[in-house]
């Protein structure tokens, strides 16, 4: 049973690597935002079987879907620089979109615990990760924001298109 949906930038380039399919059920194309399915939704659900889940998020893969703008390449957080290939607006507009596809079709309510960013993870979730800063930039800020404040933007999309 999927509980939650995780979002996540890739930090690549353009052009979706084997790394990159291999761990995310969904990748959303630079620039424009296409939705590339690749590990079965379904392979989330436990028990989980090395090398045939999508390992987005470190020991929190379990009934969680993860879903990816291949974006960031070259991203440093301090000082920030967004790189070369930064986050899109159609690319957050169709992580939005998908996002509200998935709530309906898993019947999942739209807050901080079932549809957060990787940098949420450890605050809310209370599972450790290695300094995820995926998503706490979007297009139009100047620097990063704070994790739970840049995923209550998204949520608030995401209720708005829902």
């Amino acid at each position: 049973m999927i509980k939650r949906i995780h979002w996540h930038w890739t930090a690549g380039a353009p052009g979706i690597n084997p790394h990159e399919s291999d761990s995310y059920n969904f990748v959303l194309q630079w620039p424009h935002g296409e939705v590339v399915a690749c590990v079965p939704v379904e392979r989330q659900i436990p028990p989980l079987i090395n090398g045939a889940y999508a390992a987005h998020t470190l020991n929190a893969n379990s009934n969680a879907i993860g879903i990816s703008m291949d974006c960031m390449a070259l991203a440093q957080e301090r000082p920030f620089d967004k790189g070369k290939y930064p986050v899109t607006e159609e690319q957050l507009n169709a992580l939005v979109k998908l996002t509200a596809q998935l709530n309906k079709k898993y019947n999942l309510p739209v807050t901080r615990e079932t549809n957060l960013s990787h940098a949420e993870v450890q605050q809310t979730l209370k599972i450790k990760q290695r300094n995820k800063w995926d998503i706490t930039w979007l297009p139009g800020m100047d620097k990063p924001g704070k994790a739970i404040e840049v995923g209550d933007h998204i949520r608030a999309m995401v209720k708005a298109l829902m």
